[in-house]
């Protein structure tokens, strides 16, 4: 009797690490970018700006992210016109030379923006804590030299606020990952689905998560090299221009 899993089944851990992480890397940039406006919201002047850039933390933050996912998928579907949804459910291509783009099926979508939305708040509050940790005199020192607001944040306050909150927001990416594997409860096909899928049919439990597990830990693994390149070749860099 075989322990191993076949090749066919193989290919299904492998299609859904392939689904996780396109998944993971579509929400943390959408979650990067908005997350870092976020953080300018929370640290601006104007309170209603604030207000609601502090709302939206709280909201997203203090909920759980199976209710926003399945809020996302149920919801949306009821919420948006029948045509909308017959849309959204057909599958589309668009096809240039070697090239075919297809539109992701609505889980698929549902699952990115609960993830994007849900790791935004998260982020930005990374990245306001990045701002924070920066020094005011460092922003004196650049009104001091005639730069304004916006000028200071990119030139001055930015780059200081990216190099301490890069470690936590590591943390956030590799939480990134692993709150992926919810989105198995509104049919998204990623890792933790085509597990169960494996386990299913060949009741060989310990083979088909074993390997989800490896997969998963492989890539958190590699985020953390990441991170450690990312904060070597910094201070290098900081290094030679102290030289």
């Amino acid at each position: 009797m075989h322990t191993w899993l076949e090749p066919k089944y193989l290919s299904w851990l492998e299609q859904g690490l392939v689904v996780t992480l396109l998944l993971s890397v579509c929400a943390g940039l959408c979650a990067t970018l908005l997350g870092f406006v976020l953080a300018i919201a929370r640290t601006t002047h104007k309170a209603a700006i604030a207000s609601a850039a502090l709302l939206y933390v709280f909201v997203f933050r203090n909920s759980p992210l199976l209710v926003q996912l399945l809020f996302w998928y149920f919801g949306a579907a009821a919420l948006l016109p029948a045509e909308w949804m017959t849309w959204l459910n057909t599958r589309h291509a668009l096809t240039w030379g070697p090239i075919s783009l297809r539109w992701p099926s609505f889980e698929l979508l549902a699952g990115w923006i609960g993830l994007t939305c849900y790791t935004t708040a998260f982020i930005g509050e990374e990245f306001r804590a990045g701002l924070r940790g920066v020094s005011q005199a460092q922003e004196q020192a650049a009104a001091a030299l005639g730069m304004g607001r916006y000028t200071a944040l990119r030139y001055v306050i930015l780059p200081q606020a990216l190099r301490i909150a890069t470690p936590p927001l590591a943390g956030q990416y590799m939480n990134l990952v692993k709150n992926s594997s919810l989105t198995m409860a509104i049919g998204v096909a990623e890792l933790s689905y085509m597990s169960r899928q494996v386990d299913t049919e060949t009741f060989k439990t310990f083979q088909a998560f074993g390997i989800a597990t490896v997969f998963y830990v492989l890539t958190i693994a590699a985020i953390e090299v990441a991170l450690v390149v990312w904060q070597r070749t910094g201070n290098r860099a900081l290094q030679r221009g102290r030289a």
